[in-house]
């Protein structure tokens, strides 16, 4: 029993510090990730001692990053990766090339590195953390925000970096001259074991997965969901690539499954516990002794490469046409080095890159500028006072209900509420914004605060009791992610959506909405209206020419429905001639004749008369 107890102390240590330090740490609104860095100082071998060894711990613990990546894959169809392509291969490409040139001259100049120890340091710290940012973004509710997306996309290229560069370090290493074909052979394991992963995936998960669902075993579904991270990546580290990238595309591969919320429900807990696990050791990593032996080194190293690559991370924002408040907001998020900085580093150290020296000092670096990255995207509150509003005094969705229930409170939402209300429905009301919510209240409006992207928000906001639900926010993901959450959890409830643009309604369209509304239409064909009486057209015939535009636009949707974007073309005024309007026979005999070239089309013959007599 004594020996249970030596091993079982070290565990009830580490939950007891993670569970007191994340608690006081998110009342004191400092977010659970320096909570479990705190905890890790606490019981690391530089705190109570409880641990000697905290790589092997870390080493586990790189699971939880690994399933965090699974699960992020889940959500990156790739349609979606297809849309992020601009976002990933070029704002991410440009922020990894910048930040890496303008690091290695600091490194050179300055610290006065030798070329290759300053361009392998500046490598990897350019890296970001991806186990932080995507935490971070999880707990504000930002991670399908449109810059919420563009730091996903950043963070992706950045992940897949890591492979070139891993490729790289072995081609500087010293004495690496005469080792070519070795390079070449494990490029080709690489390119290899994804194509072997990317097969499988396509064309073996999907009905593995539904040959378990067949069984009705939710222990052996676990198990399976399980066995698919696990296995894919520990392909990708004996093909010497990275594990997380390993899950993320085994993610990716299963995002379009029916079994994908499954999956997400099932690995969730695991991802949880053993991402928390993962901050709790990079905590116990920090060598406090070598910090506190070269802490001029260290603080200046810490300061110099966080200023110095938030400076290009501002730099390529605004270069982008990034505005300020988004520039700010990607460096405060993306300023630190990450985990991939240790794989980096220590095959530098491995290949003889790096000393033993350089290699302490450089990972104590990123490990101090994980621990302040929290602190600074806290201080986007005073940087950035709109962009963090205070929740006091706003009640959080719990045990709401409502025959409707209405996500989203801007301007649509509010319109929308208006129309029910009257009828004397009884609606329920959610939204992510604090100032809109209190603004609401002054106007006698119940509005609670919730973000719709979130399971258990809509559950707390009762969607399960709700006959339909209104989707009127203002993010084309969003709205995207929330419909999915719905159907899959929710089959019974009338689905309604506000659609950002034409593409967006067709998307809609496309995932069996019950209804949409572009959000744009009816307000521009009044204000058309508008214009032909304020140059003289009488109320009649202006009335009319918008009568004839819509039907027209509905035509025009159904064949683009059908047949894609462009497949409607022909129904659109598209030509910028300067015209009279056309008068009401005018219409109809261009009606007439286009009805009569679509049935000749279809192999029928008719004449206009015909067709006139047919079609009234």
């Amino acid at each position: 029993m004594a020996g249970y107890a030596a091993e079982l102390t070290p565990v009830v240590a580490v939950l007891g510090a993670s569970i007191v330090a994340v608690t006081l740490f998110r009342r004191l609104g400092l977010g659970s990730v320096l909570g479990y860095l705190a905890a890790g100082i606490a019981v690391g071998p530089f705190g109570l001692a409880l641990f000697t060894d905290p790589k092997s711990v870390l080493h586990l613990a790189e699971l939880g990053v690994v399933m965090f990546l699974f699960i992020i894959g889940l959500e990156m169809q790739p349609s979606r990766l297809w849309q992020l392509r601009r976002d990933i291969f070029g704002l991410g490409a440009a922020q990894v090339a910048t930040c890496g040139l303008l690091l290695t001259a600091l490194g050179y100049f300055l610290f006065n590195l030798p070329a290759t120890v300053a361009l392998i340091a500046a490598l990897g710290f350019t890296l970001s953390s991806t186990a932080i940012v995507f935490q971070v973004l999880e707990e504000r509710g930002e991670t399908l925000t449109a810059k919420g997306q563009r730091t996903v996309s950043i963070l992706l290229l950045e992940d897949l970096a890591i492979v070139p560069l891993l490729a790289l370090v072995a081609f500087l290493a010293p004495g690496a001259g005469g080792e070519e074909n070795h390079r070449w052979t494990d490029v080709a394991v690489g390119v290899g074991a994804v194509s072997l992963l990317i097969v499988v995936g396509y064309w073996l998960l999907s009905p593995l997965f539904r040959l378990l669902a067949a069984a009705k075993a939710r222990e052996v579904m676990t198990a399976a969901a399980l066995l698919v991270v696990l296995g894919a990546a520990l392909l990708m580290e004996l093909s010497g690539l990275s594990m997380a990238m390993g899950a993320f595309l085994a993610g990716v591969l299963l995002s379009e499954s029916s079994f994908r919320h499954q999956l997400e429900a099932d690995i969730e807990p695991f991802r949880g516990l053993l991402l928390g696990l993962f901050f709790v050791g990079v905590g116990m990593l920090l060598d406090l002794q070598q910090v506190a032996g070269n802490w001029p080194l260290i603080v200046a190293g810490v300061l110099a490469y966080m200023g110095v690559k938030g400076a290009g991370i501002y730099l390529v924002a605004r270069l982008t046409r990034a505005g300020h408040a988004e520039g700010l907001y990607r460096t405060a998020m993306l300023a630190e080095g990450g985990e991939f900085a240790f794989v980096l580093y220590s095959a530098a150290a491995a290949v003889g890159i790096f000393d033993s020296s350089v290699h302490a000092n450089f990972s104590a670096i990123v490990i101090l500028s994980m621990v302040l990255t929290p602190l600074f995207i806290l201080a986007l509150r005073w940087l950035l006072p709109t962009g963090s509003v205070s929740l006091d005094g706003i009640e959080p969705a719990s045990n709401l209900s409502g025959d409707v229930l209405i996500i989203g409170f801007g301007r649509v939402g509010q319109v929308v509420s208006q129309t029910l209300l009257a009828r004397g429905v009884d609606v329920a009301i959610i939204d992510t914004d604090a100032e809109q919510i209190r603004d609401a209240c002054k106007f006698g409006f119940r509005i609670y605060y919730g973000d719709g992207g979130r399971l258990d928000v809509l559950h707390a906001a009762g969607a399960e009791k709700a006959q339909a639900v209104v989707i009127c926010v203002d993010e084309r993901e969003a709205t995207n992610r929330i419909v999915e959450l719905l159907q899959h959890h929710f089959p019974h409830v009338q689905i309604l959506a506000r659609s950002f643009d034409r593409r967006h309604a067709l998307e809609l369209v496309a995932r069996q909405v019950h209804a949409q509304v572009r959000e744009t239409f009816e307000s521009a064909l009044q204000l058309g209206e508008q214009t032909l009486l304020a140059i003289g057209v009488n109320t009649e015939e202006a009335a009319e020419v918008v009568d004839h535009i819509r039907q027209r636009d509905h035509e025009r949707f159904d064949l683009e429905v059908a047949g894609g974007l462009a497949a409607g073309a022909a129904r659109l005024y598209g030509n910028l001639v300067k015209t009279a309007p056309l008068t009401r026979p005018q219409r109809e005999s261009q009606a007439l004749n286009e009805e009569a070239q679509a049935l000749m089309h279809r192999g029928g013959v008719a004449t206009p008369t015909n067709s006139r007599k047919n079609s009234e």
